[in-house]
């Protein structure tokens, strides 16, 4: 399996949402111009007349060879440029939205008529609204491929406007495959994080043709491995070393924290599996006695939180910890945020 450096990982993600933003603009200019058309004099000829391409700069980097349509009697003049070009930076705002939504009719009308609403009817709103949700139904239910080498798995809380605001967890699936190409494979929205939630995921993953997967990683949520292994029951689960880190810190007394952590690190840092196992055993000795549950809670979960052992060293970073994904769900949240 290859694997693409940590700094490689960032541009991935932004290239995904840069692209998505670029279909999305495609999506929504091909809508203004059909609701162009359909309003033009019918005594005047005119027609479409292509595209031409021109290139935009967003807050999420460089969108390439955007097509904007034409009409023959250089009339049509997209609503889009304008706007977007304004240094917060809405339409980004909104492409976030949409995914934050869980693609509600309702809730992405919303967000469209609120950036679009001082320019356009209701009908051309409906009509660009629906031609979103077309494509965004279209990504969520496109064929995965058959293999994947690793998949991480990770939830993230958002507060969502519906009847009320509450915060739901949106669950991120994100791939590897053989060649070592990334890959969000999807996104769902929904209540708060549950094995059961995961379990319809994986499903879902499954039905649309991830078949075999070689490793799992994600947290040691209760019951997440069983759902897991029961849609890859031959795959290795690997719980995620920095989540379980960050569960630990809190309980620790303030005067120990450093040094807890610190000991902890000789465990996930060894050299090879047996001496993961005889760094353990010395953070038992040393600490067992002041923080049982805790020390106790790892040795429960030691085997998969040093599956990571079974594999090259050199692919130790790419699969000991589900950060990647943290690292997106983040460029998500500073989406929103900005």
């Amino acid at each position: 399996m290859n694997t693409i450096p940590e700094n490689m990982l960032h541009n991935l993600f932004e290239n995904v949402v840069t692209e998505f933003v670029k279909n999305n603009l495609e999506s929504i200019m091909r809508a203004e111009i059909e609701a162009f058309m359909d309003s033009t004099d019918s005594g005047k000829r005119n027609s479409r007349n292509g595209y031409y391409k021109r290139n935009l700069h967003t807050k999420f980097g460089d969108i390439q060879d955007l097509t904007v349509p034409r009409d023959r009697a250089g009339e049509f003049q997209t609503q889009v440029f304008e706007p977007y070009q304004r240094r917060d930076g809405w339409l980004e705002e909104a492409v976030i939205q949409m995914y934050k939504s869980g693609m509600g009719t309702r809730d992405v009308a919303r967000f469209i008529e609120s950036m679009f609403g001082s320019h356009y009817s209701p009908t051309t709103v409906s009509n660009i609204t629906a031609t979103v949700l077309e494509d965004i139904q279209a990504w969520h239910e496109r064929p995965l491929q058959k293999r994947y080498s690793v998949i991480y798995l990770d939830g993230m809380y958002v507060k969502l406007k519906r009847s009320t605001v509450s915060g739901e967890v949106i669950y991120f699936a994100l791939g590897i495959d053989e060649d070592g190409h990334r890959e969000i494979l999807g996104f769902y929205v929904g209540g708060h994080e549950s094995a059961n939630g995961w379990r319809d995921v994986l499903k879902d993953l499954y039905n649309r043709g991830a078949k075999e997967v070689l490793l799992g990683v994600f947290d040691g949520l209760s019951g997440l491995d069983e759902a897991f292994k029961e849609t890859y029951p031959k795959a290795d689960v690997q719980h995620c070393v920095v989540h379980k880190v960050r569960a630990t810190f809190p309980k620790i007394r303030v005067q120990h924290k450093t040094e807890f952590i610190d000991d902890l690190k000789t465990i996930y840092n060894a050299l090879d599996h047996e001496l993961a196992l005889a760094a353990f055993d010395s953070v038992k000795a040393k600490w067992g006695k002041q923080y049982p549950k805790e020390i106790q809670s790892w040795e429960n979960q030691l085997s998969t939180l040093l599956t990571f052992y079974k594999y090259p060293a050199m692919i130790k970073a790419a699969i000991y910890t589900s950060n990647p994904i943290e690292r997106m769900n983040k460029d998500f949240e500073s989406g929103s945020s900005r």
